[in-house]
């Protein structure tokens, strides 16, 4: 009996994770499906067309948003990196207790509120959408993730070797620089990682700060194009050509996203912590 027991209940296990996965999966597919035939070479390299005209690309799309993710890490990162060094070692004071409230917070802020600030903060003061203003908004959401995985992945770090690299007449500062966070850059990267593909399918804080832009743009004083945003704008159009291209940016999107996970695993599996 207890036997039939534990085989009902794995099979139930089993039965609902793949219920629970069915609708990712047939979201991939249908992401496959209608994607794959879009994007060819054209499609990589080439700017859009004005409206009705067949042919043109998404690469405003696709540098703006490469462009986008790299200053909102340039911005994110260090500071994430302090701050998940300054709340791992107040990890037991008020201080520190109040401040990791405080970024969990911040993690589950929605992504439309940050853009409204940005653009309070930012567009409003400038008086005009900006490559700048974009990169700041995502990196409000990028910050918390890096500063978070920070701190968890230094607490994994055993006391004796902080203690052992102490004994040795290390200042205290130069052993969380040269041994702590070497031995940690596993967990490290893989919170940078995490962060690059949450804020690269962000689309709701570029409407009220990035904008978007039809040609290429390498001003940070200027607005500039993502894919996120070209998939909003052309998913919701009455052309049909622009609509198969929403599938397409979705596909390379889905595409990045796998890319930052298959490396998250294979730096996690190379920089696991062990002691």
């Amino acid at each position: 009996m207890k036997i039939l027991k534990d085989r009902l209940f794995k099979f139930m296990v089993i039965f609902f994770a793949l219920l629970i996965l069915l609708p990712l999966f047939s979201i991939i597919f249908m992401i496959f499906k209608n994607g794959f035939s879009v994007i060819n070479l054209e499609f990589l390299t080439t700017l859009p067309k004005p409206p009705g005209e067949t042919g043109g690309g998404v690469l405003n799309g696709i540098v703006g948003t490469l462009l986008l993710v790299f200053f909102a890490s340039l911005i994110a990162i260090p500071l994430g990196l302090i701050a998940g060094i300054f709340l791992y070692e107040y990890r037991e004071k008020k201080i520190g207790e109040v401040l990791t409230t405080f970024v969990d917070i911040s993690q589950g802020i929605p992504s439309i509120v940050v853009g409204i600030i940005s653009y309070l903060w930012i567009v409003k003061r400038m008086g005009h959408f900006s490559l700048i203003s974009g990169s700041f908004a995502l990196s409000l959401i990028f910050l918390p993730i890096v500063a978070k995985s920070t701190k968890e992945t230094l607490k994994m770090i055993p006391v004796y070797i902080i203690e052992a690299s102490l004994s040795l007449g290390v200042s205290y500062p130069r052993t969380i620089l040269k041994v702590v966070l070497p031995s940690s850059i596993g967990g490290i990267l893989s919170g940078i990682l995490l962060g690059i593909s949450r804020i690269s399918g962000e689309t709701a804080p570029l409407l009220f700060t990035a904008f978007g832009n039809p040609f290429l743009n390498f001003n940070i004083l200027k607005p500039v194009s993502s894919l996120p945003h070209l998939i909003f704008v052309y998913a919701i159009s009455p052309y049909d050509n622009w609509r198969k291209y929403a599938w397409g940016c979705s596909l390379i999107l889905v595409i990045f996203v796998s890319l930052m996970s298959f490396l998250n695993k294979l730096l996690l599996k190379k920089w696991k912590i062990k002691f």
